[in-house]
């Protein structure tokens, strides 16, 4: 399945879909599909206290993938405490107290789940908190004693706080400060997203970090961390009702709070095409990159199913018109990609990365990729384009719900932007759904080079030391 469903995927996830994954024709894909109604068939549940449960039922191997997605990410931060939602994901590992469900001293968490023979972790996002577990089937009520015990319990060290406030310094400086790629995108985000929270780092700003409090952190928490604010889901060898049993006496004890509503601010029209360029001594292959504001699924679920394939025709594999017409035909760039992301609460993105063959090609680059666009926007694509495309998306999300953690990823990433259960599970009659006059209607709105959208895209140039190309 594309982007609605691999969306964020982690490369080790994506890897587990793909081992599980075969290579089908269009044909065998439409046969397939004709067969199938829903892609993961998952069965829904709601606690009384707020909390959404899903399962899906995969009885391959005796192991299951424990995950809680909380509605909490670094865009509901307040101003000024960038990093706090982050900084929360590594404190909830620091210890835990709970009269029912039992206390946790500082890294017991992970100790346990290793002893175990399991694997967790948690991640964050502009939007979301998630924490997992991937564990024998026969440890689940353990993991959610564990994990619904910190929903509401959380209790740390004070020294814990203030060593863990390093380690996320720490971190910025190896992923961000010292890498020039990673540098440039946060520089293009923050240009992208003006007076809204998007164009914050997740990370936070080095200076807000290091200024954070354990009072911050324990409000934000105290705010955000609630089965009503949550979702369960649980993949992998187990039953929807021993599921639902083991929930409502771990989580469904835990009172529901009073959550924040959503309010977040607008970016205003943009006056100026903005570019941001970087030049750095460790680059030695120039590159470019474009990045377009779009509409996610919650905004415009049609436009985001149009976007989906429009992403796989134009920039998604070396068979795409991108591929072939810049570095196949025109040898301008030695890789190109264009990818679409619809996991988001507000805008989404729309990113073009390309590797021009030299720096003093990168014009003759960008004005390639601006008439393959015009091509989209006066003609759009051909049905045969459309035809196999489709086809080919429908073959990948038939065998997408073999993984056995890939569906608890899926559903959680798509469930906390604002999709429904529905539209992930019928997602492969939806996108048939998609024209050729959708396409050209995105393409006219969105990626037209000669009328740019009210909030027109960033360009960014990633360049050698010393470099003199004339970028546009």
């Amino acid at each position: 399945m594309q982007k609605f469903i691999l969306t964020l995927l982690s490369a080790a996830t994506i890897s587990a879909i793909i081992a599980y994954t075969p290579t089908i024709s269009t044909v065998q894909a439409k046969e397939t599909n004709a067969a199938i109604k829903k892609v993961f068939d998952a069965k829904s549940y709601m606690l009384d206290n707020g909390l959404q449960i899903v399962v899906v039922e995969n009885h391959r191997a005796p192991v299951i993938t424990h995950m809680i997605w909380y509605r909490a990410g670094a865009a509901d931060e307040p101003r000024g405490q960038s990093g706090i939602a982050h900084f929360l994901e590594h404190l909830l590992f620091k210890g835990q107290k709970h009269k029912v469900l039992g206390d946790l001293s500082p890294g017991e968490f992970s100790r346990i789940v290793r002893s175990l023979g399991g694997e967790d972790n948690a991640f964050t996002s502009q939007d979301y908190t998630a924490y997992y577990q991937s564990i024998a089937s026969e440890h689940l009520e353990k993991v959610m004693r564990m994990e619904a015990g910190r929903m509401r319990g959380i209790d740390i060290p004070l020294s814990e706080f203030a060593s863990e406030n390093k380690v996320i310094q720490e971190e910025r400086r190896q992923r961000t400060d010292n890498d020039p790629r990673a540098q440039m995108a946060e520089q293009m985000t923050e240009a992208l997203f003006p007076n809204h929270p998007y164009g914050i780092p997740v990370i936070g700003w080095m200076h807000e970090i290091q200024a954070l409090e354990w009072a911050d952190a324990k409000k934000f928490y105290d705010q955000y961390y609630a089965p009503n604010n949550a979702i369960l889901i649980v993949s992998g060898d187990v039953k929807g009702e021993e599921v639902l049993a083991i929930a409502k006496r771990t989580y469904g004890i835990i009172k529901r709070a009073k959550t924040p509503a959503r309010k977040r601010t607008t970016s205003p029209p943009f006056i100026s095409q903005t570019s941001v360029t970087l030049a750095h001594e460790s680059i030695k292959e120039p590159q470019f990159r474009r990045t377009y504001r779009v509409p996610s699924h919650r905004q415009d679920a049609q436009a985001s199913l149009t976007l989906e394939i429009l992403e796989s025709i134009i920039g998604g594999s070396s068979t795409s018109r991108f591929y072939k017409s810049l570095v196949i035909k025109q040898k301008l760039a030695t890789n190109i990609s264009l990818s679409y992301n619809s996991s988001a609460w507000n805008d989404a993105t729309l990113s073009i990365v390309a590797t021009p063959v030299s720096v003093d090609k990168m014009d003759a680059l960008q004005d390639a990729i601006d008439r393959e666009l015009r091509k989209i926007v006066m003609d759009g694509v051909t049905d045969q384009e459309l035809s196999d495309t489709i086809s080919r998306m429908q073959g990948e999300a038939i065998y997408a719900r073999d993984s056995l953690s890939g569906p608890a990823m899926v559903i959680g990433y798509n469930l906390i932007t604002g999709a429904t259960l529905d539209d992930i599970e019928y997602w492969p009659q939806r996108i048939e759904t998609v024209t050729n006059k959708h396409i050209q209607d995105i393409a006219k709105t969105y990626l037209n080079p000669d009328q740019p959208y009210t909030t027109p895209y960033v360009n960014g140039f990633l360049l050698p030391k010393n470099s003199r190309g004339n970028m546009k």
